[in-house]
C-alpha cells in the first residue's frame, strides 16, 4: 500500500479571504477574535479538502508569513521588537511589516523581507546577533494541532528544519550563524519532545537547503543536527523540494531520520539512486504532482513509472505533491471564463489532491477502480498535445532571426549618457517613482466596470485619463523630476501586459500569496507569444501631453513575465521568454516613436528565475539577459532605458546586471539598510543607479533625516553624478495620505543633498 499526503495548502482562501481579514485589522475594522476565527476557518477548508489523503499538513497556516511564524516558534525576535508594547500578534505585525494597526504610533522597522528560493514568494528572513537566544513558544502550532484532531483530521505538523533556518538567517553584527546551531537544536529537541507528548507520530520537517551547494561545515551541520536530533518517540520525514539534491543525495539519505521526500518534478533522475542508497527502514516520500504550476498530471504515465518503484517498496512509498500547494491557485472549478478545452487541461490545488487520490487507488486497489478518471485524463493531456491554439508558426520564424545584434546599443554608455544628460537636462540627485500610484477603490471600481461592460469606452478612456491628469498634476505639485503617468489602466504589472498578448489566458480566481496581504493572479502562458497592437502608447503619449516634464514609460520584462506567469511546460523556458522579448521589444519602439524618451523595462523577477545551484546559473543568465537587451536595444542613444529589481539579493549577479546594460537600475536597498550596496564595494559599477530609499510594502512614513541618511550611504559607493533618489518599488498598494508625505521628504532630502553637494563644490572650487 503506498501513503499519500500533503506538504502545504494555500493559506489565502478561494475569495482571498485572509488578506481581507488582515486588512480589515489593521484598519481596526474587525479585531483580533474575529481576524483568529477568520484563521480557523480557513484551516477548516483546507483540511476538508485534504480529507482523502492519509496526512493532512498542520502548521503551514499563517497570519503573514511562515519563515516568521518559525521565529516566534523559536523565541527568535529582532532585538528592537523585544520591548514593544501589545500583544503578541500585534507584534508579529509590527515586524512583518512595521507596524500593527494604521493609526498605531509604535512601529518598527519592518524585517527584510525576500525571495524564498526561487519562487515568488517573499519570506521575512530571520535575524542574528551575538546576543541571539531561543526560546520554544508551541501555542500557535500546538493549537492547529488541536483544531485538526477535533476534525478527525490525522495532522502531519510541518517546520522548517533548523538548518535550513539558519541557512535562510542573516547576522546583524558578522557573527557566524553555524554558532548558533547547538543552542537551536536544544529547542528543537524540546519541540520533538512535546510533539510526542501530544501524540504525533510522523513530523514533516523541511530542510530545502539540501538542494542547494553547501559548504562542507554546511553539510556537516546537517549530519550533526540530525544525530543530535534523532529519536524514537517521535517519526520524521525530511523533506526537500524544488531542486535535485545532487552531491547531498547520499548526505540526504544517510541521515537519521525516518523517511524523505523528493521532488521528483525536478528530481526524477535522482529516484533510482534514493531507492538504492535509502536503507530498508526508511520509507521513500515522492513529490510527483506538480505543486508550483497548474497543468494537469498525465496519470496514466505517471501510474506506470510508480508500478515497479510500489512493488520494490511495499508500504513503504509515500506520494505527495512536489511541494507546498502555497504556490497554485485553491480550487479550478470557481472558474468560469476559461476557455473549456484550454481549461480542462489545468489542475489548481483542490484538483491536484484529486490527482494524487487517483494515482495511489490506482497502485493500491488497481487501474480499474479509477478507468473513467484515467480516461478523461488522458483525454485531457492528448487534448493539449494536438491543440492548434499552441502553435504559431509566424513566432516560431521570428525566433529563428535573432541575431546578436538585436540585443546591441548603437553607442557605449559613456557616449549614451552624454547625449541622455543633455536632452533630459535633470538636476543632480534627480527623483522618480517606480511606475504605479495608490490603486483606490475608485479605479478599481472603473476597471471592474469596463470589464464587466457596465461603462462604455469613451466613459472609461475619460476616468483613467482623469485618474493620469490628477496624478501627473500631483507629482508636479510634489516637484519630482521623472514623472510617470500612475498606471491607473493596470490591474497587475504582468496580467495588464498578458491580457494583450496572444498566448496568454487569465483566471477569475487564480490567486497566489506573495507576502502578507499581498496576492498576485498569474496569467497563464500556454501558446506561442505574439503582440498585435501597442499596449501603453496611447496612455504615456497623453500623460506626456500634459506636461513640461519628462514622463516615463514603463513596461514589465520578458524574464519576469516568464517568471510572474504560470508557464507553459512543453518548451523550454529560453524559447517562451525570447518570444516575450520580441513583443516588448516592438512596444519600446512604438512608445519611442511616440516621443518617451526615458522607459523602464521593470526585471524584478531577474534573480528569482535562477537555478538554486550556482554551476548552472550562467546557462539561466545568459539567456534571461539576453532577452532583455534584445527587448531593450533597439533605441536611440538619446532614449534612456531603466529597469527596476525589488526585494532580490543580486550581490552575486551582479556582472550580470552590469551585462544588461541599462542605463539606470532602480533597487530595493531600504530594508536591508543599503546592505545590498555592498555588491559595488568589489565593483565599479559603470551606470547610473537608483537605490531605494523608502520601504513601499510598510506604511510607515520616511523621514527626510532617514532619506539623506540612505543617501549618504549610497555615495560611499556610487559617484554622487550618478545616483537617483526614488522609492523601493511601485506605490500601488499604498494610499494617498501616506504616499504624499513619502514623497514629501524624498523631494525635500533631494534638494538638501543637492544644497551640501554644491556647497561643498564651492568649497573645493575656492580652496
Amino acid at each position: 500500500m503506498v501513503t499519500t499526503h500533503n506538504l502545504g495548502f494555500s493559506r489565502i482562501g478561494k475569495n482571498r479571504e485572509l488578506k481581507f481579514a488582515q486588512e480589515s485589522y489593521w484598519k481596526k475594522a474587525i479585531n483580533a477574535e474575529q481576524l483568529e476565527e477568520q484563521g480557523r476557518q480557513l484551516r477548516q477548508e483546507g483540511w476538508e479538502y485534504q480529507a482523502k489523503l492519509d496526512y493532512a499538513s498542520v502548521g503551514d497556516f499563517s497570519f503573514y508569513d511562515h519563515v516568521l511564524d518559525t521565529s516566534f516558534l523559536l523565541g527568535n525576535l529582532p532585538t528592537r521588537a523585544e520591548n514593544l508594547n501589545g500583544s503578541q500578534l500585534d507584534n508579529y505585525f509590527r515586524i512583518a511589516r512595521g507596524r500593527a494597526h494604521n493609526n498605531d504610533c509604535a512601529c518598527t522597522h519592518a524585517g527584510e523581507m525576500t525571495k524564498w528560493f526561487d519562487t515568488n514568494y517573499h519570506y521575512i528572513v530571520p535575524e542574528i546577533t551575538a546576543g541571539t537566544t531561543f526560546t520554544l513558544n508551541t501555542e500557535h502550532l500546538f493549537a492547529q494541532i488541536e483544531e485538526a484532531k477535533a476534525q478527525g483530521i490525522n495532522p502531519k505538523p510541518v517546520i522548517i528544519g533548523p538548518v535550513t533556518y539558519l541557512y535562510l538567517s542573516k547576522t546583524k553584527d558578522n557573527s557566524d550563524k553555524l554558532d548558533f546551531l547547538e543552542p537551536l537544536l536544544s529547542v528543537y529537541a524540546e519541540l520533538f519532545n512535546e510533539l510526542a507528548g501530544i501524540g504525533i507520530e510522523w513530523l514533516q520537517i523541511d530542510e530545502p537547503a539540501l538542494v542547494t551547494e553547501l559548504s562542507p561545515e554546511w553539510r556537516q551541520a546537517f549530519e550533526k543536527a540530525y544525530y543530535r536530533l534523532q529519536t524514537r518517540d517521535i517519526k520524521l520525514l525530511l523533506t526537500t523540494y524544488f531542486g535535485q539534491l545532487q552531491e547531498n543525495l547520499q548526505l540526504a539519505c544517510n541521515l537519521p531520520v525516518a523517511g524523505i521526500h523528493i521532488d521528483t518534478i525536478n528530481a526524477k533522475d535522482e529516484v533510482s539512486k534514493v531507492i538504492d542508497w535509502l536503507p530498508s527502514h526508511k520509507v521513500l516520500s515522492l513529490g510527483v504532482i506538480d505543486g508550483r504550476n497548474i497543468w494537469k498530471t498525465d496519470l496514466n504515465q505517471c501510474i506506470n513509472w510508480l508500478k515497479p518503484i510500489a512493488k520494490k517498496l511495499p508500504n513503504r512509498l509515500w506520494l505527495a505533491p512536489s511541494c507546498s500547494l502555497l504556490h497554485v491557485p485553491v480550487d479550478l472549478t470557481m472558474e468560469t471564463n476559461i476557455e473549456p478545452d484550454i481549461k480542462n487541461w489545468l489542475a489548481f490545488a483542490v484538483q491536484k489532491i484529486e490527482e494524487l487520490s487517483i494515482i495511489a487507488t490506482a497502485l493500491n486497489q488497481g487501474k480499474y477502480c479509477v478507468e473513467e478518471a484515467l480516461t478523461l485524463n488522458s483525454e485531457a493531456i492528448n487534448s493539449r498535445k494536438q491543440s492548434t491554439q499552441v502553435t504559431n508558426n509566424d513566432v516560431k520564424n521570428a525566433l529563428k532571426k535573432i541575431t546578436p545584434e538585436l540585443g546591441a546599443r548603437k553607442s557605449k554608455y559613456e557616449q549614451r549618457i552624454f547625449k541622455q544628460r543633455q536632452h533630459l537636462k535633470l538636476p543632480l540627485f534627480p527623483t522618480t517613482t517606480i511606475g504605479s500610484f495608490p490603486q483606490t477603490k475608485e479605479i478599481r471600481a472603473v476597471r471592474s466596470q469596463f470589464k464587466n461592460n457596465a461603462l462604455d469606452v469613451n466613459s472609461y478612456v475619460s476616468a483613467i485619463k482623469n485618474e493620469i491628469e490628477q496624478t501627473i498634476r500631483k507629482q508636479e505639485s510634489l516637484g519630482i523630476d521623472v514623472l510617470v503617468h500612475g498606471e491607473a489602466e493596470r490591474n497587475d504589472m504582468v496580467e495588464y501586459f498578458g491580457e494583450q498578448l496572444e498566448g496568454y489566458i487569465f483566471s477569475q480566481y487564480g490567486w497566489v500569496q506573495s507576502y502578507g496581504s499581498r496576492c498576485v493572479k498569474p496569467p497563464i502562458i500556454f501558446g506561442d507569444i505574439s503582440r498585435s497592437k501597442p499596449m501603453t502608447t496611447d496612455w504615456l503619449q497623453y500623460a506626456q501631453s500634459l506636461t513640461e516634464k519628462t514622463v516615463k514609460g514603463m513596461l514589465t520584462g520578458p524574464v519576469t513575465l516568464l517568471n510572474w506567469s504560470f508557464v507553459r511546460d512543453d518548451q523550454p523556458l529560453k524559447e517562451t521568454c525570447q518570444q516575450l522579448a520580441l513583443a516588448i521589444r516592438e512596444e519600446v519602439l512604438d512608445l519611442e516613436r511616440a516621443g518617451i524618451t526615458v522607459i523602464q523595462i521593470d526585471e524584478a523577477a531577474l534573480r528569482e528565475g535562477l537555478p538554486l545551484r550556482k554551476s548552472q546559473w550562467q546557462e539561466y543568465l545568459s539567456w534571461a539577459i539576453e532577452s532583455f537587451k534584445i527587448c531593450a536595444n533597439g533605441v536611440k542613444d538619446e532614449t534612456q532605458i531603466h529597469t527596476h529589481m525589488c526585494y532580490s539579493e543580486f550581490n552575486d549577479i551582479i556582472e550580470a546586471i552590469i551585462n544588461m546594460d541599462a542605463d539606470v537600475i532602480t533597487i530595493e536597498t531600504s530594508r536591508s539598510d543599503t546592505k545590498l550596496l555592498d555588491a559595488f564595494d568589489d565593483i565599479n559599477y559603470p551606470n547610473e543607479i537608483g537605490p531605494g530609499v523608502y520601504d513601499i510594502h510598510s506604511p510607515n512614513i520616511p523621514n527626510e533625516a532617514d532619506i539623506i541618511s540612505l543617501i549618504e550611504k549610497a555615495c560611499e559607493k556610487i559617484p554622487v553624478e550618478r545616483l537617483w533618489i526614488n522609492p523601493d518599488c511601485g506605490l500601488k498598494t499604498r494610499q494617498w495620505c501616506e504616499v504624499t508625505p513619502a514623497l514629501k521628504s524624498m523631494v525635500s532630502a533631494a534638494k538638501k543633498l543637492r544644497q551640501k553637494q554644491h556647497q561643498e563644490n564651492t568649497t573645493k572650487l575656492a580652496s
